[in-house]
């Protein structure tokens, strides 16, 4: 793929182009420092990887994605590569956008109501419009959580980041479990080795219903029973209900259908997703693209392209910026963000990390 390809591109210095101004992020990746261009003064994010013997190979990996989703206001943009004088390591410069959706989410006090249902719809058009341009694009993220996606400070654009785990579909499976698990399509959890673009569905569909009740959908708890990826599928259970053979034939033949499923005390058979989302909160139309994106099967679950063509998306009129058919008349996609206090406990930071299912 031409946008993918391999092609010469010039690497500045990293101590003569940029002044370091502060950390903006550190886990297990490595760390994203905001820095000043010292020409133009422009502000942008400089992303250093942990592991500096993979530096180079997942730098431009990373840089490849980046550029086959450049020109996409909801993607954040990239600005280049630079060497560290010092280490000779390649880093990535991208523009900088601001705090994260998790930040954002947790600087909210706890007596605020949640965010109003304009403001979600807000948020989901842009985010999926992001999610589509890198699955035209054929890059599958593979780990969209409210850490990855950034808030412009005018609050009126949110940026899906972090394309460090990215696949590209011409990559022939199997590919490994890989993500965040509270955020993590069932099928992953579940190993399945030849799984798409659908799971950036799944896991906006989790950002969706965060942004609505402030709180992760699919938490395993204080449940220790088992693995992480059984623990997972367990939580997300107690939610949708158990699939049967018709709405997902392939769960059935999984080893937690035929080895721990049977020996669940509690097997949540129906779907408590309205239960836990009622009208009051949600629209009818919000709520069909909420459990579109949270099916079980993938083969029925709602892509990108086709949850951007819902009604429920029919009172904007797709601009660029502030998805909005006349901008003084509706909020900025984002709230104001004052009195910062804790909504979402402060234990809800989580690294990326791949996990596996015994």
């Amino acid at each position: 793929m031409e946008a993918l390809s391999r092609k010469r591109f010039a690497v500045g210095n990293l101590e003569e182009e940029y002044e370091p101004i502060c950390e903006l992020g550190k886990g297990g990746f490595g760390s994203v420092v905001k820095a000043r261009h010292r020409v133009t003064g422009q502000l942008v994010a400089i992303k250093r990887l942990a592991d500096p013997g993979e530096c180079q190979s997942e730098v431009m990996r990373e840089k490849r994605f980046l550029e086959a989703c450049s020109g996409n206001p909801f993607v954040v943009g990239f600005r280049g590569v630079v060497r560290a004088p010092d280490s000779m390591e390649l880093r990535l410069v991208m523009d900088h956008v601001g705090p994260s959706l998790r930040d954002f989410l947790r600087l909210r006090r706890a007596e605020d109501p949640p965010l109003p249902e304009p403001t979600v719809r807000a948020i989901m058009w842009q985010l999926l419009q992001g999610a589509k341009r890198m699955h035209t694009v054929h890059v599958v993220h593979r780990d969209i959580k409210p850490d990855n996606l950034l808030v412009s400070a005018d609050q009126n654009l949110v940026k899906i980041c972090d394309l460090g785990l990215a696949l590209h579909m011409c990559d022939a499976p199997p590919y490994e479990r890989a993500g965040t698990t509270w955020y993590m399509a069932p099928e992953v959890v579940l190993g399945k080795p030849d799984y798409d673009a659908l799971v950036d569905a799944w896991s906006l569909g989790c950002v969706m219903a965060e942004l609505i009740n402030g709180e992760v959908l699919f938490f395993p708890g204080d449940n220790n029973n088992g693995s992480e990826a059984c623990q997972q599928i367990r939580a997300i259970i107690d939610v949708l209900g158990v699939p049967d053979g018709k709405a997902w034939p392939w769960f059935s033949t999984t080893p937690f259908a035929t080895g721990v499923l049977p020996r669940l005390r509690h097997r949540q058979r129906r779907s408590l997703l309205r239960h836990k989302f009622p009208a009051t909160v949600l629209s009818q139309q919000g709520f069909e693209v909420l459990s579109g994106l949270l099916t079980w099967n993938p083969d029925k679950r709602l892509t990108a392209s086709a949850a951007l063509k819902h009604p429920w998306f029919d009172d904007l009129n797709a601009p660029t910026a502030l998805p909005a058919r006349n901008k003084e008349d509706l909020p900025s996609a984002l709230p104001n963000m004052k009195h910062p206090r804790t909504m979402i406990s402060p234990n809800l930071l989580h690294k990326r990390r791949k996990i596996q299912c015994a």
